[in-house]
Order: C-alpha cells, then structure tokens, then sequence
C-alpha cells in the first residue's frame, strides 16, 4: 500500500510547516490518475498522525478530475483512468489535469510552541 508512504510524506511536510502549532485540518489535492486510494489515505492518515502535531486533524480531500485534451482532433474529455484515447481513435493527448497530489491549506493553532533553544536564542 503506497498510500501510507505519500500520507506519511504529506504528515512530514505539515508537521514541519505548522513549527509546532497544532494542526486541526489539512486539505490535499488528489487527482484521480495519481492512483491514490482516498479512504486507504484517510485511514493513513489518523495512524500516520499519531503522536505528531496533527494528531486528530481532519483529511479533508478535493477530487481533481482527469482531463485530457486530444491532438489529434482538439477534443477535451474527461479520464477516469490512466487509459490515454479519444473517443476519435487516437492515442495522441495530452494530459491536463488529474495528476496532481498536493497539499492546498492546512488550519493550525495560533500559538507558535517554543523553540528547543529559546534560552539560547537572542531576539530579533
């Protein structure tokens, strides 16, 4: 299951984005020709959370749909799958969307926590 790899990258990255804030939601972009499994990644999710920032966090998760465009014929479709053909019989498209997997917004705390060497540090 690949899913819980990128989950844990994505918890990697707020965690490391929220500077010890705590994180009440994350919203990611999930294309449907990036063969990421939403439900495999929400339950990811919560164990990849676990004893981090966002623990408790909601996944909050926004479909991108595949759209391909044909060079052939200059039609726009739709892909439900990584199955690049026109309804014209070409195999010649491009890919415009549907690939993406990226995070778009986190919530988190106003309360910035300490940093380990506060003592240490001097004010700016």
């Amino acid at each position: 299951m690949h899913e819980m790899a990128i989950t844990q990258s994505v918890i990697d990255a707020v965690c490391e984005h929220a500077a010890g804030r705590t994180v009440y939601s994350v919203t990611v972009e999930v294309g449907a020709l990036c063969a990421v499994v939403p439900d495999a990644m929400r339950f990811c999710f919560d164990v990849a959370a676990e004893a981090t920032v966002a623990e408790g966090a909601q996944l909050i998760l926004v479909p991108i749909p595949g759209v391909a465009a044909c060079r052939s014929c200059g039609a726009e479709f739709r892909l439900a799958d990584p199955i690049l053909l026109c309804s014209c019989g070409s195999a010649d498209v491009e890919i415009r969307s549907g690939r993406e997997l990226r995070i778009r917004s986190m919530e988190v705390s106003q309360t910035c926590a300490e940093p380990v060497d506060v003592a240490t540090t001097p004010p700016r």
